[in-house]
């Protein structure tokens, strides 16, 4: 049966054995993609998996909602931009080797909308980056690598 979300504003389209499965995954994947049919199932769930497990890490999580097709440019500018978030260094490189040092949780919500600059540049990212985690909702999995796919 479908867990309602704390606060009343919907149903988590998912049970919480499942939810419980889907948090153990996020801290032991470097990259996990919810993915399904529709678009709000999927985002309240990461939303909520975010909500949750963001005490996780140090730096804690940003959570980046496109809303249209995005490059690196808008992505690192998103990323800047969140609340809580110091201003990232201007360039994409130096945005990266700050990313580098964080233990954060990066949520992409309708992930669908990164261009391929913008994943290659995510790829990079991972490689780098080693307490970065990625958490996304999308249509199809998350394009950057080896990661579990959780099938709403």
């Amino acid at each position: 049966m479908p867990m309602r979300e704390p606060g009343g504003a919907g149903t988590l389209p998912t049970t919480s054995d499942e939810l419980s499965r889907l948090l153990t995954a996020v801290r032991r994947s470097r990259v996990l993609t919810v993915t399904g049919g529709f678009r709000a199932p999927r985002s309240l769930l990461v939303r909520e998996v975010a909500h949750r497990i963001s005490s996780n890490f140090c730096d804690g999580t940003a959570l980046l909602a496109l809303e249209r097709d995005t490059g690196v440019r808008e992505l690192v500018a998103a990323l800047g931009s969140l609340p809580g978030m110091p201003f990232l260094p201007y360039g994409t490189a130096n945005a990266a080797s700050w990313l580098a040092e964080r233990d954060m949780l990066l949520v992409l919500d309708d992930s669908g909308r990164l261009d391929a600059e913008a994943l290659a540049w995510l790829r990079s990212l991972l490689t780098i980056a080693p307490g970065l985690r990625i958490l996304a909702a999308g249509r199809h999995p998350l394009a950057v690598g080896q990661g579990r796919v959780h099938r709403l």
